[in-house]
């Protein structure tokens, strides 16, 4: 059953329901009140009827009567019963003399008054005592409310029913579709939109702002989603272009050096170049296998308590031996008193393998100019800047720094495969940590590194 089929029928049960329960509240109350206000009438019938038959009030008795006749509504078959009783009386023969029912006269002589109801016709019964004698007085009539105006208020509430069942129907599957008609648009709309044409996008209602925060929503993924796709086609046509040179120059030497025979120190160069270009071949395979294990919430990752400080002497010692002209300088003002600051949990040789690729493109970007690292910690964090002096990243390349093998336009000078910068981010994300660069063209780079501390167990 589709959403808008079970929001009609919803509104259709829930209002017929409530009009349902509303009309029979109606009609009982109505009912019982009809009952009541009926029994009224006819005790005050029988009062006004004794005071003036029997004389009880001599005064009064003629405008007693003048006011019954002349105010007094003259109900349906109504008769009035003014009945001599004694001890002696036998109620099945007065009973049986005067059509009236049994029950009512014995109940009348025990409590004083009583009611009583035979099928539409009911009676109302006072006992009155006047000049040594005891009296029954009964009035009697048809309930024509009962039997006529509840009959049409009944018609009425039916008929009222059925008539608004129809139109909140009417109405619930009319609101229902409407309701609807921007949903089915922009189902319409998703379902045009594919590969071809991503960059398609829901308009976004300006009255109704559920749907319009729904459109924004699907918006904002599709550009995502765009996004992602424009990132694997650079990805695909980057890796390629990188993994195509070296296949291209291994081949080419191969080819060139199979034309015709050559002097064993030709094929020795030959097979230089060729493991040159094989071991350039093998370290972008190996910076891709990094880049896609760390991008897997490194799972299989064992962490340990690293102290981050110590990490950074290593990479740096490490740089020196590799590259003796870098001029790497490290700011101890900010280390904090307590060693335990400057602890993180964390795996030692991908924390290695980040900072190192952060540090060499610091220095070979810079032209090993100075490269400024301080450490410090706050209570949560443990912190690390690193700024340079070198090239810098225009600021239009800034939102690819981190698409695997994109390069900066401002780098053709300088040797590389792109994945340095994607591969440390990840490794400092599957710390829980936070990379931040800012960067200018000609002004250097600056990196911000945080990592939480660890929690160690006192």
């Amino acid at each position: 059953m589709k959403t808008q089929t079970k929001i009609a029928f919803s509104l259709v049960l829930f209002n017929s329901f409530i009009l349902l329960s509303f009309s029979i509240g109606i009609y009982f109350f109505l009912n019982e009140y009809s009952y009541i206000d009926f029994y009224k009438r006819l005790e005050t019938r029988a009062s006004i009827g004794a005071k003036y038959n029997l004389k009880i009030d001599s005064a009064n008795a003629e405008t007693f009567k003048k006011i019954r006749d002349q105010h007094l509504e003259k109900l349906e078959a109504e008769r009035e019963y003014i009945l001599k009783v004694s001890a002696k009386t036998d109620f099945e023969q007065l009973s049986e003399a005067h059509q009236v029912p049994v029950s009512l006269l014995k109940n009348i002589m025990k409590e004083g008054r009583a009611r009583y109801q035979e099928g539409n016709v009911f009676y109302s019964g006072i006992k009155f005592k006047h000049e040594n004698a005891t009296y029954i007085v009964i009035v009697s009539a048809n309930n024509r409310f009962v039997s006529h105006h509840l009959k049409f208020l009944r018609n009425i509430l039916l008929w009222g029913i059925l008539f608004t069942v129809v139109v909140t129907v009417y109405l619930s599957v009319y609101f229902s579709k409407h309701f609807f008609d921007p949903i089915k648009e922009m189902i319409d709309k998703v379902k045009q939109i594919s590969t071809e044409n991503i960059h398609l996008r829901l308009k976004e209602p300006e009255n109704n702002n559920e749907i319009s925060e729904l459109a924004s929503t699907f918006n904002d993924l599709l550009n995502r989603i765009e996004t992602a796709f424009e990132t694997q086609k650079n990805f695909i046509s980057n890796a390629s272009h990188e993994l195509a040179t070296p296949l291209t120059a291994i081949i080419g030497e191969a080819d060139v050096a199979l034309i015709k025979e050559r002097k064993p120190e030709e094929y020795q160069k030959v097979l230089q170049n060729v493991l040159q270009q094989a071991e350039r071949l093998n370290e972008i395979t190996r910076s891709l296998l990094f880049l896609a294990q760390t991008g897997y919430k490194g799972k299989n990752v064992a962490f340990e308590i690293v102290r981050l400080d110590e990490v950074v002497w290593e990479v740096k010692a490490l740089i020196d031996r590799l590259n003796p002209e870098n001029k790497i300088m490290l700011d101890l003002s900010l280390l904090p008193e307590d060693h335990k600051k400057l602890k993180v949990s964390g795996n030692k040789q991908l924390l290695h393998l980040a900072l190192a690729n952060l540090l060499n493109n610091a220095c070979k970007y810079s032209h090993n100019k100075p490269v400024s690292v301080h450490i410090g910690s706050s209570q949560e964090q443990v912190m690390l800047f690193i700024k340079d002096q070198g090239i810098g990243i225009p600021e239009s390349d800034l939102p690819f720094i981190y698409d695997p093998f994109f390069r900066a336009s401002n780098t053709h000078l300088f040797e590389g495969f792109g994945i340095g910068l994607p591969l440390a981010r990840n490794i400092i994300k599957l710390h829980n940590g936070t990379l931040v660069l800012t960067s200018k063209a000609g002004s250097g780079t600056s990196v911000q590194i945080s990592f939480p501390l660890a929690r160690l167990v006192k």
